[in-house]
């Protein structure tokens, strides 16, 4: 089994650092895909299936939380896995992200093992 994968942060720069360790991770090219905010994110998922979501918190147009709160809004949603990998450190935030169904939060910067553990434990695939 494999699965697919988001990665919804602003910075083309981190997206393409958090993708390298995500293969490194042990995921397919062709399953990991990309936003730079929450509004592309949910743009994106109407379209392909996503598994996982690996969600920054601070995006401009669509920040982390509003997309926490609009995925949850989404029967067809509601049961995405969503990880937040983030610098933030604010525990409100981050209980509230919990609050929102966020499974875990890794934070930048991180092993591509600890990425690779929340994959295989939260989704049940071998990487």
């Amino acid at each position: 089994m494999s699965c697919n994968l988001l990665i919804v942060d602003d910075s083309p720069i981190l997206r393409a650092a958090i993708k390298k360790v995500v293969k490194l991770a042990g995921l397919e090219e062709d399953r990991i895909f990309e936003a730079g905010n929450g509004k592309e994110a949910l743009e994106l998922m109407s379209t392909i299936w996503v598994d996982m979501v690996l969600l920054d918190l601070n995006m401009p147009v669509m920040n982390g939380e509003e997309f926490a709160q609009e995925l949850r809004k989404q029967p067809e949603l509601e049961d995405v896995a969503v990880v937040v990998v983030s610098t933030e450190s604010n525990e409100d935030r981050l209980n509230r992200m919990r609050e929102l169904g966020v499974i875990e939060v890794l934070h930048k910067p991180f092993e591509p093992e600890d990425l690779r553990k929340i994959i295989v434990n939260n989704l049940g695939v071998k990487l």
